[in-house]
């Protein structure tokens, strides 16, 4: 199931990102993309998770933080 569940989302990620990125490409090329995405993804987050632990919170409570300033510059203060 896990195969199954992963090209199924892998598709649909790799449609995402095609579409995002604006680039044409072929049904399997586009499941590719995402299967290889997803699997870059997964590995990224869990080494981050793994090597940064508690700290990966303080990098997730900065980009929140940038966020929520950005959000606050573009439609609060005009």
């Amino acid at each position: 199931m896990p195969v199954v569940a992963l090209i199924i989302i892998g598709a649909a990620a790799g449609f995402l990102a095609t579409r995002l990125m604006r680039i044409e490409a072929d049904i399997p090329t586009t499941m590719l993309i995402g299967i290889a995405g997803a699997l870059v993804g997964g590995f990224l987050l869990r080494t981050l998770l793994a090597v940064m632990g508690w700290l990966s919170g303080f990098v997730g409570a900065i980009l929140g933080a940038l966020l929520v300033i950005w959000i606050w510059r573009t439609y609060i203060k005009r």
